[in-house]
């Protein structure tokens, strides 16, 4: 199997007027899996993908998509790709049929058993029309579409964004089908963390234009723990704590989450003197959003608002 990543970008940087909207990133999608692109909005994710794909030229910096340079994507490089946006543009006057018959003739190979697969999994009449679809279905086909060239590389810049439950999940059962090859990659944007420690092998996180993380994702929630502590009466100011994310303080406790948690860090907070220190679980959602959030220590915005009464 070849080796080389996917994706690979050097100091890719892209700017819009004054303002970066990706700095520097540095970036390698490993070949095979389901790679989650992370970010609050605004941190470039899209701009990103729009680079890769060749579809925005970027102010310096440079990489490759298997094996391409992204500056001068050939056809049959494109022919490779598969790329769902979250508008899921489709011509409204066309049935769900006329759509794959459409989209199969710019593709040198079309999987017609994989095209009436995914849409039989939406629930989908061949013969309804684009006009009458709703969203989640919309984005259906769109993926059906997608998925029925039989992509090298999947990428999909943020497919669930306004799909219900019952839709996303849908999405997300075509992505894990999707990946059951081992020589068939994802990458993605989202927003929803859920679907992402359900999928995703790796991960990397943007934040504001910089690249912040990309590892495993085991790695990255291993590497952000909550700990809370519980005292007798009022705990007492928080020191410096090496790695602190953030901390809430409550009365009786406190619940501290810190990155790259050691010996070090736990010797810091038992000179405390807690009656308890404990390991608490934390989420991926809950992980992320210490990440990105303002660091130190903060207060529950109900216990502000009772000290202002």
């Amino acid at each position: 199997m070849n080796e080389q990543p996917v994706i690979r970008t050097q100091g890719l940087t892209r700017y819009f007027g004054a303002r970066p909207a990706v700095y520097e990133l540095n970036l390698e999608v490993p070949r095979g899996g389901v790679f989650a692109l992370l970010g609050r909005n605004g941190s470039g994710k899209t701009t990103t993908i729009r680079m890769l794909l060749g579809l925005l030229e970027p102010t310096r910096g440079g990489g490759s998509i298997l094996g391409y340079d992204i500056r001068s994507l050939p056809p049959e490089a494109r022919a490779r790709i598969g790329y769902l946006t979250e508008e899921h543009q489709l011509y409204s006057w066309m049935s769900v049929r006329e759509c794959g018959k459409f989209q199969s003739r710019f593709y040198p190979t079309w999987n017609d058993n994989i095209f009436r697969g995914v849409i039989g999994h939406f629930g989908l009449r061949p013969n309804a029309h684009v006009k009458g679809l709703s969203r989640g279905e919309r984005a259906g086909l769109c993926l059906a579409l997608t998925l029925a060239p039989e992509p090298e590389l999947l990428i999909l810049d943020d497919p669930a964004l306004g799909l219900d439950p019952v839709a996303r999940r849908a999405l997300v059962e075509s992505m894990i089908y999707l990946t059951r090859r081992s020589d068939r990659t994802i990458f993605f944007s989202t927003h929803q963390l859920p679907d992402v420690e359900r999928v995703a092998d790796h991960i990397a996180v943007l934040d504001h234009s910089v690249l912040r993380a990309c590892c495993p994702l085991e790695t990255f929630r291993n590497s952000v723990r909550q700990v809370r502590l519980r005292f007798p009466g009022t705990p007492p100011p928080l020191p410096k704590i090496p790695g602190l994310l953030q901390a809430f303080r409550s009365e009786g406790e406190l619940r501290v989450t810190c990155v790259h948690y050691n010996g070090a860090t736990e010797a810091a907070l038992r000179a405390l003197a807690p009656a308890v220190l404990e390991q608490a679980p934390i989420s991926l959602e809950e992980a992320f959003i210490s990440y990105l959030g303002d660091r130190g220590e903060k207060s529950f915005i109900l216990s502000e608002t009772e000290v202002q009464s």
